[in-house]
C-alpha cells in the first residue's frame, strides 16, 4: 500500500546544540525544512546535509512563523518539530503505521503527548504530567490560532490522538531559560492587553501566588523535589513579569 507522504518543519534560531539530533528523529519524512529565523551561530550549516528546503524569514512570533511555512511543505501531511524535541522509534513507527491506512483516518491532525526533560531530570508532575500538542495534521486543514505565545493549533475537522510521545528537552541552562521567560512574558503582554483592565494587586501578588500554589500543590509539582520548586516559582515569575510588561507597555516605557 503506498504511504502517504509527510513533510516535517522544523523552526529555529540558534539551535546549534540541537539542530542535529532533531533532524536526525525526522529522517524518515519525505521532506525536511527548516524555517530558521536568520541565526547567528551554525545552526543552518550543521543541518544542511539533513534538510530538502531551507526557509529564512524574520521572527515576529511562533505562530505566524508557523502559519508562514505550512503552506510552502509540498506533502499534505506536516509533522511540526521544534528543535527542543525528538521523535521516538515507537512514535515514528505509529505515524508511519498510521499513514498506510491514511484514507479510513477521519482525523484532520492528532494530538501528541511530550515527555518533558527540565534541569538534567524527567518532569513527571508539576502542570506538565498532561501535556500534549498538536504535531501532526493535514496542511489543508490547520493552522495555528493568532496568538503569540503558546498557540495550538486550530483544525477544521476532528482531532485524533496518538499514543506515543515526544521527549522535549525544555532547559539549556537557567540563564537561557530566563531569557525565554522574559521574552514570552514580552508577548504575553500583547496578547492579554486587550482583556486586562487596570494593573492592580490582584494582578501582581494573588495570580502569581496562585500559579505557583496551583503548580507545587494542586499539580503536585512537590513530588519532583527541587526541580518542581524550581518550576512552580519560575511558572509564578513569568506571570508577574507578564503584568509588569503589561504595565511598562500601556506607559510606552517597555
Amino acid at each position: 500500500m503506498q504511504k502517504y507522504k509527510i513533510s516535517a518543519i522544523i523552526p529555529t534560531y540558534n539551535e546549534a546544540h540541537n539542530i542535529v539530533e532533531v533532524l536526525q528523529t525526522v529522517d524518515f519524512c519525505d521532506e525536511i525544512i527548516l524555517v530558521d529565523s536568520h541565526s547567528t551561530d551554525n545552526t543552518v550549516a550543521l543541518a544542511q546535509p539533513y534538510i530538502d528546503k531551507l526557509l529564512v524569514r524574520e521572527y515576529e512570533h511562533s505562530a505566524s512563523q508557523k502559519n508562514w511555512a505550512i503552506p510552502q511543505a509540498s506533502n499534505e501531511w506536516i509533522l511540526l518539530v521544534d528543535a527542543d524535541e525528538r521523535v521516538t522509534p515507537s512514535l515514528k513507527t505509529e505515524i508511519i503505521e498510521l499513514l498506510m491506512r491514511a484514507e479510513q483516518e477521519p482525523h484532520a491532525g492528532y494530538w501528541i503527548g511530550r515527555r518533558n526533560f527540565f534541569m538534567g531530570k524527567q518532569v513527571r508532575y508539576s502542570g506538565w504530567q498532561n501535556d500534549k500538542v498538536i504535531r501532526f495534521f493535514k496542511k489543508s486543514k490547520c493552522r495555528y490560532a493568532d496568538q503569540h505565545v503558546h498557540s495550538e493549533i486550530v483544525a477544521d475537522g476532528s482531532v485524533g490522538f496518538l499514543h506515543h510521545k515526544l521527549l522535549h528537552y525544555k532547559y539549556t541552562s537557567i540563564d537561557a531559560h530566563m531569557a525565554k521567560l522574559q521574552r514570552y512574558a514580552s508577548l504575553q503582554a500583547i496578547d492579554y492587553n486587550e482583556k486586562t483592565g487596570p494593573i492592580t494587586a490582584y494582578h501582581l501578588v494573588i495570580k502569581p501566588l496562585w500559579a505557583f500554589f496551583k503548580h507545587y500543590i494542586l499539580q503536585r509539582g512537590f513530588l519532583d523535589g527541587f526541580v518542581g520548586f524550581t518550576i512552580s516559582y519560575l511558572r509564578s515569575y513569568m506571570v508577574i513579569m507578564r503584568y509588569i510588561k503589561l504595565y511598562l507597555r500601556r506607559k510606552n516605557l517597555e
